[in-house]
Order: structure tokens, then sequence, then C-alpha cells
């Protein structure tokens, strides 16, 4: 399936065409009956795509009550932490809009009594158990070096199959400890939105869009290896898409 490409002039236009698609699809979900299962992500253009949804005009017509939200990632670092991507999204979305607490899924915190291997686990059976089967929207920052999540160029996690969440223990990244969702657990979604912002990640965006024999394997570039089952959408700002 070919992804779509939709460009923005800047990155405060790109947070406000994703917020306003996602309100969009949330609309739709639950005018179709359903609850929307949505993962979130974390990095700077998150928390703007986080603030423009909070302060949406067009915010009223979801009931937020109804939305469930699961992470893609999370640094395992502890719960009071300003760089959790759970207390980024908390302080930017979470606690903007009425969500129903029991909805929002976040991923274990460093708080002493769970091994990060045991955090992994857990949250892949919260979503087993809790989960709908498949998310509506995945959202995913794509880093300089193309990762996603926390899975990153040439990491044995980017081959684990048979499992929703796996511990990371050198993320080359700091934090080096994260718990990430797995390319089978991010697939398991109707679309896929990554969301790319700024010059530095001009060039990763350009290769992860060539087609042919000049597409990048997942182990050089793992952005990649996520796609939706129903549709995939780069969102770019000018800057990110300046070597398209």
């Amino acid at each position: 399936m070919t992804a779509e490409v939709r460009r923005s002039g800047s990155a405060e236009e790109l947070a406000e065409v994703v917020a306003g698609a996602l309100v969009s699809m949330l609309v739709d979900v639950q005018g179709q009956g359903r609850v929307p299962s949505v993962a979130l992500t974390g990095g700077t253009i998150a928390a703007r795509i986080h603030e423009a949804v909070a302060g949406s005009p067009e915010a009223g017509r979801v009931d937020w009550s109804r939305v469930d939200v699961w992470f893609g990632d999370e640094r395992f670092l502890p719960s009071g932490d300003p760089d959790r991507n759970a207390g980024q999204a908390t302080a930017a979305l979470l606690d903007r809009l009425p969500f129903d607490p029991a909805r929002v899924h976040v991923m274990p915190a460093d708080d002493g009594g769970v091994a990060l291997s045991d955090a992994a686990t857990s949250y892949g059976d919260e979503l087993r158990s809790q989960g709908n089967g498949t998310f509506d929207v995945v959202m995913l920052s794509v880093g300089p070096d193309g990762h996603v999540a926390s899975l990153f160029p040439g990491s044995p996690q980017l081959d684990v199959h048979g499992a929703i969440a796996v511990p990371v223990t050198d993320s080359p990244k700091p934090p080096p400890q994260r718990i990430s969702l797995t390319f089978e657990a991010l697939n398991r979604s109707r679309e896929v939105w990554l969301l790319v912002s700024g010059e530095a990640k001009a060039e990763v965006a350009a290769r992860a869009l060539a087609s042919g024999a000049d597409r990048p394997t997942v182990h050089d570039l793992p952005a990649v290896g996520v796609q939706g089952q129903e549709r995939t959408v780069w969102f770019l700002d000018e800057d990110a898409a300046a070597q398209l």
C-alpha cells in the first residue's frame, strides 16, 4: 500500500492539521457506535499536536470519556519524571480534556517495584486483555535516525515476533531503558500516522519514502516497518519535506 504524504508549511501548521485529522477520526469512529483506540507518541511535535487537540474549537464534538488511549513507547523512568511520554501527554492533552482515567493506559514506570522486562510483559498483557485488537490510529514521531517508538536501527527488538511490548535496555538515545510496542503491535492499526518536523529529519523522510531498490530495510530505517491496515500517512512540515 502506497503511503500518503501531507505537507504543511511549518511545524505549527502541521500540528493543527494532525489535530484536526485526529478530532475528525474520533468523531467518525464514535459516530459508528465504537469506542476509538489511539496510540500516542512522544517528542516535540507530538507535544504541539497534543496542545492543538486540547485547544481545538472542534474538540467539543468528541466524547473524550469514550476514547481509549495507549502509548507506543515510554521511557522507563520514575512516574513523576517530566521526560516520560505519559507526563508530557497528560500536561498537554489528557488533563485538559475530560478523558476517563480508566481508559488511559500508561506504560509502567520505574518506581522500584517492577523490573523492566516484567513491565514490558505487563503492558502487553494489559493491551491484550483490555484492548479491542486493533488501534484506530497509531501516531509515531520519526527520529533523525529513522527510529519509531523505541525501535532503533539495528536493534534486536526489530526482529521480535509474538510479543506486544518489549524491553529496551540500550537505547542510543537517553534514557537507555525503555518499553516499546513491537512492529506486530504497531501494525495492528487501521491507520498509522508518521509525524516528521524539522530540517534535521529531511534526509530520513526522503529515504523512507523512496521506492524500489532505493528503499531502506527496517534495520537501516525502522520507520519503513510500520504501515496501517487501511492507510499510512506521513505528515511533514516544509523543512522535513525539503528533500522529497
